[in-house]
């Protein structure tokens, strides 16, 4: 890693749009890398950003070649969060900038409904710090993994500024208790004491923070992916639900499951004793 960019030995940039805020990479079959290109800014979250973030996860979330999406980041930041730099220049806006905050706000909380909604799993690869919606981006992917010195922290308490959308997030991952220290105290928390929380699932070593997130996305993309995204979609709206219709939910997937092929082929393999081959249906 140099200048706090993650580096892959065969990772090579698609083209993208002049002014992209995003590179798009395809190191391996079947896995995509959105690292977020913003080092000056931190990778801060400008309107720009989120809208561009937001059309990527809908177009991996369509290309049948991709089975899983790593989340990474170039420069010293992972993200920090919304852009205030461009949030205070619209206070001279004629209504106060009440526009532009609603505009931010709602394209933040679409970001974050479609990386749910992909049906391709999405993995964090925090190579140092997370705040704010940067804590929140990290908080919606399915899977993060951290380096040891990279930190979270929810600060908006501390500028008068609740972290009031990245606590929706948060408090979907972490404890209650958990959450409303990290809202209210608005401080640093290590990545040990992150995963303790529930946060990330790994700790690493910072040179290794993106070869681990792909081992992750290697391990999903040998499933079968029609397997995979349905049970992410049924993970994130059984958990919401009462006990009862979770388990009436989920009993239904379930059924409908069964009489997937790759369900045939799979419970097949293994009475079989030998590999399954996805037809992905």
């Amino acid at each position: 890693m140099q200048d706090g960019t993650l580096t892959t030995s065969d990772r090579v940039p698609e083209e993208r749009p002049h002014g992209s805020s995003v590179l798009l990479e395809r190191p391996e079959e079947g896995i995509c890398v959105l690292r977020l290109d913003r080092p000056a800014a931190r990778n801060s979250l400008s309107l720009n950003l989120l809208v561009e973030l937001t059309g990527l996860f809908e177009e991996l979330g369509r290309d049948p070649s991709v089975r899983a999406i790593v989340l990474a980041a170039n420069g010293p930041a992972f993200c920090a969060g919304h852009d205030l730099k461009e949030m205070t220049s619209r206070r001279g806006d004629a209504d106060g900038g009440k526009a532009f905050y609603v505009e931010t706000m709602t394209a933040c909380s679409q970001l974050m409904q479609t990386m749910v909604a992909c049906p391709k799993p999405i993995i964090a690869a925090v190579h140092a710090m997370a705040t704010a919606a940067g804590c929140q981006l990290v908080a919606t992917c399915d899977l993060a993994v951290a380096a040891q010195s990279a930190k979270f922290c929810t600060p908006g308490v501390n500028i008068g500024l609740f972290c009031s959308t990245p606590m929706v997030a948060l408090s979907r991952n972490v404890s209650r208790k958990r959450a409303m220290e990290m809202l209210l105290l608005g401080e640093l928390i290590s990545a040990e004491k992150a995963a303790e929380y529930g946060l990330v699932n790994r700790v690493v070593p910072v040179d290794d923070v993106l070869e681990a997130a792909l081992e992750f996305a290697r391990r999903i993309a040998a499933k079968s992916s029609v397997t995979v995204a349905i049970g992410k979609e049924a993970f994130y709206r059984q958990v919401e639900q009462p006990l009862a219709e979770a388990y009436d939910y989920a009993a239904a997937v379930m059924v409908e499951n069964m009489l997937d092929q790759d369900a045939k082929e799979g419970i097949g393999a293994f009475l079989e004793k030998r590999k399954p081959e996805w037809k992905d249906s």
